[in-house]
């Protein structure tokens, strides 16, 4: 493979191929939410948190992602409240980590706020159409932390399971079965936290609240639940998040046991997700289904260029697919971004 036009530009149609082969999992990513809001096109959560409109990150916050070496605001964040706790303890002012807290996780909710397609404009055909497709596989991965997944599961929720249990759904290992379509978020979510004690817990509201109470717990004024999603960083500082979380840990070990058929469907698999590009290719699927959007013939070949040396040397039987004609790249799913 030297050059990507070794590669044609034509592109399969969903419809037949899935006739013809069953595809067990399907892995989501960045751009199936932007085929319904385009604006979830941004490069990074970290950059917009910079320049947000409203009380943005200062030099103070950012010394404080400098230190850790990362741009990841739930590691960040839960540096903070240890550490605050900890000065507390110890009898010593916890004013410092506490305000810096604060701060960063006020710009992280005003940065979610100013990206986030508003409740009001989600069609419930478009999250019916979502559920319907998700609900075709057994497993479904998505490393996208937004709620249109969440929104969708809500719009029939017998359909779908987040694994997700009791009055304060949970997250508990020993429950991880389901007798329907299980839905795992290998980066977290926005309705998701971490509880003191290092589990996951989810958080529940009725229709679109959940964005606008986003990471407040009563008031922001409080040591409340860290967010539990990986937003940045590089795919070694991802895998640390990961690893530190049960849950996390469980979705990707279910990702490295995807031996099955794949539909990998919005997921450009870059240097930063290389976490994601190990587990697949420790996991060999049979076959691995590809979307990709028909910009023009050189990017779809360039496209199946990149694909190809991802699963190189994997003997997985890599098909490609025109994006438009899966049911989550459907035309009819865009919302116009508001000016």
């Amino acid at each position: 493979m030297t050059d990507f036009q070794e590669f044609d530009a034509r592109l399969e149609d969903w419809n037949a191929l899935r006739a013809t082969t069953p595809f067990s999992g399907l892995l989501v990513g960045n751009g199936a939410s932007r085929a319904v809001w385009d604006d979830f096109g941004y490069d990074s959560l970290f950059e917009n948190a910079r320049t947000v409109e409203e009380k943005p990150l200062s030099q103070s916050e950012l010394s404080v992602f400098d230190a850790m070496q990362t741009r990841s605001f739930e590691q960040v964040l839960s540096a903070l409240k240890t550490t605050s706790r900890v000065n507390k303890a110890l009898a010593v002012s916890s004013a410092a980590p506490r305000n810096r807290y604060y701060a960063i996780k006020e710009a992280l909710i005003n940065t979610v706020h100013a990206v986030h397609i508003p409740w009001r404009l989600v069609q419930a055909s478009s999250l019916a159409a979502i559920n319907q497709e998700l609900s075709t596989y057994p497993t479904v991965f998505t490393t996208n932390y937004d709620l249109l997944n969440y929104w969708a599961i809500q719009h029939q929720a017998d359909a779908i399971s987040d694994l997700f249990h009791g009055t304060e759904p949970s997250f508990d290992l020993s429950a991880s079965t389901a007798d329907k379509t299980r839905l795992l978020y290998l980066h977290g979510g926005l309705h998701l936290v971490r509880n003191q004690d290092g589990t996951a817990r989810k958080l529940t509201s009725t229709e679109g609240t959940l964005l606008g109470s986003f990471a407040i717990n009563n008031t922001i004024k409080t040591l409340d639940d860290v967010p539990l999603f990986v937003s940045e960083g590089s795919s070694e500082d991802k895998l640390k998040t990961i690893r530190s979380s049960d849950y996390l840990s469980f979705c990707y070990d279910q990702l490295l046991k995807q031996s099955n058929a794949l539909c990998i469907f919005g997921h450009s698999l870059g240097k930063q997700d290389a976490h994601i590009v190990h587990a697949l290719r420790q996991a060999k699927p049979k076959t691995v289904a590809v979307s990709i959007y028909p910009r023009s013939a050189a990017f779809i070949q360039s496209q199946k260029r990149h694909y190809a040396k991802v699963f190189e040397g994997t003997g997985v039987d890599l098909r490609f697919f025109d994006s438009k004609s899966h049911a989550l790249g459907s035309p009819k799913l865009s919302v116009p971004v508001e000016v």
